[in-house]
């Protein structure tokens, strides 16, 4: 066994207990001065376990209160004394809620100066108690315990809080240069952050009624004194009118106070400013800033999407969605409010039911011209407030019910929307339109679509769109089968089957037409050619529009009326319990008209035609010959005139001279008639967009099938 096993542990010795000849008081005394010395930094010349022993043997010799209240008493007179000597000394001297320049500058250094003289006696405070708390170790073990008080570290913070934190006028001066290097930062001026972060430690060090004094005297007059310092700012920034300005100076002290709160202030009042700041600048603003004059709809027109964006970002912290619903309700006001605009426009042009003066074809094109105007400027605007929507307001689905509701209402607050669009679909998918790429096509019908959507009359759209459909597909101005059949096929996708079921059928009723041709020629070649081409396209009545499928009076000549009973034969005798009737009104032909100077082709209406054969073998006809001889009615008799004796091409002369025609004029063959072209095609007259007349047919025969539909409905429930 080793030496050092064989001697054992050693042993702590207890501390000497008192002589005979040592009294407490005596005890008390040298610990006292000792104590002193600790306070005045001259630890080091101290013995520490003497000065341990002697708080030792007070406790053990149950003089534990004189030494707790004794060292208390010192702790106190210590701290009055720092008070006195080292912290009134730095009262600030300069005062006032605002200031600038140097009397700013000097707030801001007296502020300093005085923070760090607090900051400085608490450092000394609580460096002496250290010390202290180590030489009364087995006071606080022993006594504190079972007397029931705080240990000597917790009597000192609470002696600081008495002598220094919450005394007269200290306190008074504290929370005030705490407060004013705070306002003068927020005035921009420069403060030392880590001064004040350091006297709010202190603050959220010290307790009080189960609390902080940050919380308990700080935070509550901070919070209030931001209160009306942000509420005074918020009247000075919109008396300047400006929303724009007035939203990044919101942004900006929301990022300000934040920082504050994270670097030296107390992150527990991070939440309290935030919404307070909301309170303040924005939620009694938000009619203000929104409808200034360089509010939401300045910020619209201008494209400012980053405005917008701080707009709906800074809205969105208005609690209980209250600043949300703002924007959403100016949003709709503004987007109906440009709707009347393009309203406006589209009702500015005269309707051509009248023409006194025989402008009608100018009126008919600036009616036409305003139809697809307020289509592209309603399509514009769409795409305006969706890349905005993206851009700004974060695709909020709220937000977009908001934009699509005030869409619906400005497009159903014009009755004629439903024939406006299908109109603009027309001019895009007919010949002759400016040049444009299948994509572009493609592109301008998907957002017809979109404006098909916010369509309450769907029913009446269908109508237009039937009829604009049947005359591309008859009169060959479809510019692409595949363009017809995708917008017929997006329009299934929206509305279902039974939508799209008769512009289905007309489509099948083409298709089987033009593959009946090549049978039709080939009965001709069995039983007798004849003397000119004819091609024929079978309707089924029920699919095509009333329009259309309604008799036409026209009374053929011997040559056509020969060609037309050859095709009824050739009909018959492929089906059995069908019935024909020729549409003259919806034919086309083309045929060579030898004039005085040279010979043209002509591309006319079937109408047309017949008109033109009746100056076979008279030179001159009356407006009551023309009528009996082609059995037109007057109406389509004027049209068929106009286009040969009114329009730029004129195959015949009019007496009297006009653009209009009336019963009792005569007409004559233009023999003198002279043209560089060598074909030429007379389009016949025809109203692309509907009088007010024709408006009102339109009404009351969809009011009539509305009502069916509502019949139908009823019997159902009924059943």
């Amino acid at each position: 066994m080793s030496m050092a096993a064989r001697r054992g542990k050693p042993k702590i010795r207890p501390p000497r207990k008192l002589g005979p000849d040592t009294s407490i008081k005596d005890t008390w005394t040298k610990l006292a001065n000792a104590i002193r010395e600790i306070q005045n930094h001259n630890a080091s010349k101290l013995s520490f376990e003497e000065h341990y022993r002697y708080a030792y043997n007070m406790v053990l010799h149950k003089h534990g209160d004189q030494l707790y209240n004794g060292v208390k008493g010192l702790i106190a007179e210590h701290l009055d004394q720092l008070a006195r000597d080292t912290i009134v000394p730095t009262f600030p001297r300069t005062s006032g809620s605002s200031s600038r320049g140097a009397e700013a500058i000097e707030r801001a250094m007296e502020g300093d100066r005085f923070l760090k003289a607090v900051k400085g006696v608490w450092d000394d405070h609580t460096g002496s108690m250290r010390k202290l708390k180590d030489v009364l170790k087995y006071m606080d073990r022993s006594y504190t315990t079972s007397a029931g008080v705080p240990d000597i570290y917790e009597v000192g913070l609470t002696l600081f809080l008495q002598h220094i934190v919450r005394a007269t006028p200290i306190h008074t001066h504290l929370i005030a240069t705490l407060l004013s290097q705070v306002q003068l930062e927020r005035d921009g001026e420069t403060i030392t952050r880590s001064t004040v972060r350091e006297c709010v430690d202190i603050l959220l060090r010290l307790s009080i009624n189960d609390s902080n004094v940050y919380l308990a005297d700080f935070e509550p007059e901070f919070l209030r004194r931001s209160a009306d310092f942000y509420k005074l700012e918020a009247v000075t920034m919109l008396e300047k009118g400006d929303s724009a300005l007035y939203l990044r100076n919101v942004e900006r002290r929301l990022i300000e106070e934040a920082d504050r709160t994270a670097h030296y202030l107390s992150s527990m009042t991070t939440n309290p400013l935030q919404d307070l700041l909301v309170e303040q600048l924005l939620s009694p603003h938000l009619s203000a800033i929104l409808d200034a004059s360089t509010g939401l709809t300045s910020m619209v027109d201008t494209e400012k999407v980053g405005d917008l964006r701080r707009l709906y970002t800074l809205l969105l912290r208005v609690p209980e969605n209250i600043g949300r619903d703002a924007l959403r309700l100016a949003l709709r006001i503004d987007i109906e409010e440009r709707g009347k605009a393009v309203n406006q426009s589209a009702t500015e042009t005269p309707d051509n039911d009248e023409d006194p003066k025989g402008k009608g074809k100018a009126k008919e094109s600036n009616a036409l011209s305003s139809a697809l105007r307020w289509v592209q400027d309603t399509l514009d605007l769409k795409d305006k407030f969706d890349q905005l929507l993206a851009q700004a307001f974060g695709n909020d689905l709220s937000v977009q019910t908001s934009i699509n509701e005030a869409f619906q209402s400005f497009i159903n607050a014009t009755p004629r929307a439903p024939e406006f669009l299908s109109l603009f679909i027309d001019e895009h998918l007919k010949k002759g339109t400016k040049a444009k790429t299948e994509d572009e096509i493609d592109q301008a019908l998907e957002k017809t679509i979109i404006l098909f959507r916010f369509l309450h009359d769907k029913d009446k759209f269908e109508r237009y769109y039937k009829n604009h459909l049947a005359r591309r597909m008859l009169y060959g101005r479809s510019a692409s089968d595949d363009a017809e059949k995708g917008m017929v096929a997006k329009l299934k996708v929206e509305m279902g089957f039974q939508f799209t079921q008769k512009l289905e059928g007309m489509f099948t009723d083409m298709r089987i037409s033009s593959e009946g041709a090549t049978t039709f020629r080939n009965y001709l070649n069995r039983h007798g050619a004849l003397p000119f081409d004819l091609s024929v396209n079978v309707l089924t009545a029920s699919y095509w529009p009333q329009a259309i499928a309604a008799a036409s009076t026209c009374t053929f000549n011997s040559t056509l009326a020969v060609a037309t009973s050859t095709f009824q034969r050739y009909y018959d005798s492929r089906h059995s319990g069908r019935r024909l009737t020729w549409q003259g009104n919806l034919g086309h032909a083309d045929v060579r008209v030898r004039f005085k100077a040279r010979t043209h082709d002509l591309n006319v209406s079937t109408q047309a035609l017949v008109v033109l054969l009746l100056f076979e073998d008279v030179d001159e006809l009356s407006y009551e010959d023309i009528q009996a001889g082609s059995g037109l009615a007057d109406a389509e008799l004027g049209r068929t005139l106009q286009s040969l004796a009114c329009g730029k091409f004129r195959i015949l002369l009019k007496t009297p001279k006009g653009r209009e025609v009336n019963p009792g004029d005569i007409f004559a063959f233009n023999d003198g008639f002279t043209c560089p072209l060598a074909k030429i095609k007379i389009m016949q007259v025809a109203s692309k967009v509907e009088s007010p007349r024709e408006r009102e047919e339109t009404q009351v025969q969809v009011d009539e099938e509305r009502k069916h539909v509502v019949e139908v409905s009823r019997l159902r429930r009924t059943r």
